[in-house]
């Protein structure tokens, strides 16, 4: 019988989950994408069906459950106050771990196990996992390495928010960690709200502002918010901030006011200031991580890292590490926030409880939905909407672009993970300057400031792009080379550097088929890419979720499968 393990994220930001058979991820989805509730905490339940499916799996076909959260860790302090007054029986479920462990000095939950022993599922085994280890097993187990480093590093999983690990084989050992409240994600998410975004979900637009600004006009006093305390630890200048104080309205006091001046509110027009401050943020977090990473380089002697948690979802700092660390190599998972602990979970439980071995590293994250062309065209059909079948879909969607068109492209299955990387993207001609404007105001309506990414054919990237290295999740910026960056000012962020996404054939060939086609045309291998979606709305899941955004939006033509549909001329 295969070993199917299902990993669930929970109660947290952008739940999911995640399938693995015999240690191979066969399955992944955020739950937002079939509710289109976007950064849904709600219990992953339509992601876990999907995963079932593909599978062909039912509940009680599972080998186990495993989940990215270890709630032992919370009660490893005896609570009578919890554990004695249930409010409904099933907290007894709890109750005696309390007790058990609030009794043990120096308790340190590192997992935990429930059986329950339920006929028609022949037995329900859960892993409860600690959160950081589950990010790190997303990122080492995934990885093309067999031994390097690990840094997981984000706002908080149980009492952590910074972990180092070295990853060898299947395993991961714990070398140091940094506990709550003195966390790199938290500053970043509390200087996100001061800046009139909001937190844990904006940080991007944070980094985005930062390239607009200049960081010595408070780069002083953002310093003196972190500090560094070497080997590997630091602390934040907590009478500053609200982040840990639950109970409390807001993530920063009027004591960072006095220091910064005053918040912006989500109402206000970005300024000259807004910038500068953005910019002293993103240098002063990269300072501390850079730091960090180089610690983690003395107590892991090896140049390969393995980079996961929340902060690894900012592309600057990545695109930086091999030249600010002794690291040479590193790679970072394309769902390095908590939505992919459920697969690290998964992988993890496999290692740790049934003895898997690691398996080949991920090609690519097209890991959720997908559709038959004979589906595809039922929905079209269903819809009575006007469509043709090109002869070549690829070069039909790049001559589009070539033409100044913008672009849906729906094809294969969904993206896991924040960024779209060729199955579910609005694609434009990098060359069109206007072209950043157009879908603000037709699809997008996002500020200025904020930058489109460039997708590639990996075998040019080198020639466009300084000290390119393999980026096949858009996980990582590079500075355009001066003699190519007049060509392509739709992707080309005000200090050069550009969000790179690396195609190759065996990751996406139809993509890498329109983009060589684009190039054959104009003399150019890459095209802009930006997520299939409206504004507040997750990516794009389905044939019906494609077609309203298509005619909810400016977009001129949508390829799905080999379909092309367009609009009906007014």
């Amino acid at each position: 019988m295969p070993i199917a393990i299902l990993g669930l994220d929970l109660n947290d930001y952008n739940t999911s989950a995640a399938l693995a058979v015999d240690g191979r991820i066969v399955a992944a989805a955020q739950e937002e994408r079939f509710s289109r509730e976007k950064r849904t905490r709600r219990f992953p339940a339509q992601a876990m069906a999907y995963c079932l499916r593909r599978a062909d799996l039912t509940l009680g076909e599972l080998t186990a459950v495993a989940i990215s959260a270890n709630p032992a860790i919370y009660l490893e302090n005896l609570s009578p106050v919890q554990s004695e007054r249930a409010r409904f029986r099933g907290e007894l479920l709890y109750a005696p771990v309390n007790y058990l462990l609030g009794g043990t000095p120096g308790a340190d939950a590192r997992s935990a196990f429930l059986h329950i022993d339920e006929a028609r599922l022949g037995g329900l085994n859960i892993h409860y996992l600690t959160h950081h280890d589950c990010h790190a097993a997303t990122a080492f187990l995934l990885s093309p390495f067999d031994s390097g480093a690990i840094l997981s590093i984000d706002g908080f999983g149980e009492k952590e928010t910074t972990v180092f690990y070295r990853g060898e084989g299947a395993t991961l050992r714990r070398l140091q960690s940094v506990e709550f409240p003195h966390s790199v994600g938290c500053f970043y998410s509390a200087l996100t709200a001061f800046l009139g975004l909001q937190p844990d979900r904006h940080e991007w637009k944070l980094m985005a502002a930062a390239a607009h600004g200049d960081p010595q006009r408070y780069l002083g006093p953002m310093r003196s918010l972190l500090h560094y305390q070497g080997n590997g630890r630091f602390e934040i200048d907590l009478p500053y901030f609200n982040y840990y104080q639950f109970h409390r309205p807001g993530l920063f006091t009027p004591k960072l006011v006095e220091l910064l001046g005053p918040p912006y509110t989500p109402e206000m027009e970005p300024d000259a200031r807004f910038f500068d401050l953005a910019a002293a943020t993103q240098q002063a977090t990269e300072e501390l991580v850079f730091a960090l990473l180089r610690d983690l380089a003395a107590m892991a002697p090896d140049r390969r890292l393995c980079l996961t948690g929340g902060v690894a979802m900012n592309c600057v700092l990545n695109g930086k590490i091999t030249a600010e660390t002794p690291f040479e190599e590193v790679f970072v998972p394309p769902m390095p926030d908590d939505s992919g602990t459920s697969v690290g979970a998964a992988l993890l439980a496999g290692a740790l409880h049934y003895g898997l071995p690691r398996r080949e590293p991920l090609r690519h994250n097209y890991l959720g939905p997908a559709f038959t062309d004979e589906e595809i065209r039922r929905e079209l059909e269903r819809d009575r909407l006007p469509f043709s079948q090109p002869a070549d879909v690829a070069e039909a969607a790049a001559a589009r672009l070539a033409a100044g068109q913008l672009v849906g492209w729906f094809q294969g299955g969904l993206e896991f993970g924040d960024r779209a990387l060729g199955n579910r993207s609005i694609l434009a001609d990098p060359r069109d300057a206007a072209a950043p404007a157009r879908i603000n105001a037709l699809v997008k309506d996002r500020r200025p400031y904020q930058p489109f990414a460039p997708s590639i054919l990996a075998e040019r990237a080198a020639a466009w792009f300084e000290n390119a290295t393999p980026s096949p999740f858009m996980e990582k910026t590079f500075r355009v080379r001066p003699a190519q960056a007049a060509r392509i000012p739709a992707v080309l962020g005000p200090d050069g550097h550009a969000r790179l996404q690396t195609v190759t054939p065996e990751q996406n060939g139809a993509f890498h088929r329109l983009i060589g086609a684009f190039e054959k045309s104009t003399g150019v291998p890459l095209v802009l890419n930006t997520s299939f979606n409206l504004r507040g709305e997750p990516i794009v899941c389905t044939v019906r979720d494609a077609i309203r955004t298509f005619f909810a939006s400016g977009l001129d033509a949508l390829f799905v499968g080999p379909y092309c549909v367009e609009k009906s001329p007014r």
